[in-house]
């Protein structure tokens, strides 16, 4: 088995281990902190359905944002629809036979990658431009977004500049799931690509990227507005109930 095959299917599954782990551990200090005090920010729904309602509308078209900024909204939203998209066609390298559906977005998903390239392209200018923006960003902002722009430049290289072995690189993929290692193409651009998206898989849980399972968690987003319907002690008032004062 060639070295560079080993090197790549260990690092996967260190990468997949921690992006899992990571998640889980972050996941579950989410579920478990406190929210001792009602702050749904309004107009908020007064129902649980409602809440679902709202959620589904900051996921799908990240309403929030569109609200306070529409540039920030315009360049935000192509970027995470672009990549739902682009990732979703890259289920063709995890499946066989190949999904339906999957196949009928393959074409789609060569625009997304260029939406996605825009969208961060704008995000990273913003960093830049906007003076109350620029003031708040660090070094660690810019470098994430520069490595989301290098996966996706890397991965348009591979269909328009240098095309990989797509054959092979599917077989190595679907190897690597069944423990059935396969070699993988020693093609510059496609081992560029997936060191980046295995660096990417490794600092996900570590970073600001955590706000894709965060958004769920949030009290100001995930709470109805029903202080007239029932009574929300106060941290103080809570403790005393505790210690049965």
């Amino acid at each position: 088995m060639p070295t560079v095959t080993v090197i790549y299917a260990l690092l996967f599954y260190v990468a997949t281990a921690i992006l899992i782990v990571g998640l889980g551990f972050k996941i579950r200090q989410y579920w478990r902190t406190p929210q001792p005090l009602k702050i749904p920010t309004t107009p908020a729904p007064m129902n649980g359905s409602g809440v679902v309602v709202r959620m589904l509308r900051e996921v799908v078209i990240f309403e929030s944002l569109f609200k306070s900024n529409k540039w920030i909204w315009i360049f935000g939203w192509v970027f995470h629809a672009a990549m739902a998209v682009a990732l979703l066609r890259h289920l063709r390298y995890f499946t066989e036979p190949v999904w339906g559906w999957v196949v009928l977005i393959q074409p789609f998903g060569v625009y997304a990658g260029f939406a996605m390239m825009l969208g961060l392209a704008g995000l990273l200018v913003r960093r830049f431009v906007v003076a109350r923006v620029r003031y708040i960003t660090s070094p660690s902002d810019i470098l994430f977004l520069l490595l989301l722009l290098a996966i996706g430049a890397t991965g348009l290289s591979m269909k328009f500049v240098s095309p990989t072995d797509i054959i092979g690189l599917k077989a190595f993929m679907l190897g690597l799931m069944y423990f059935d290692w396969q070699p993988l193409p020693e093609d510059a651009n496609l081992l560029i690509h997936l060191g980046l998206v295995i660096s990417l898989m490794i600092i996900f849980p570590f970073s600001k990227l955590l706000h894709a399972p965060g958004l769920f968690f949030s009290p100001s987003r995930n709470q109805p507005d029903d202080v007239r319907m029932k009574r929300h002690p106060g941290a103080f008032e809570a403790e005393n109930q505790a210690r049965g004062a």
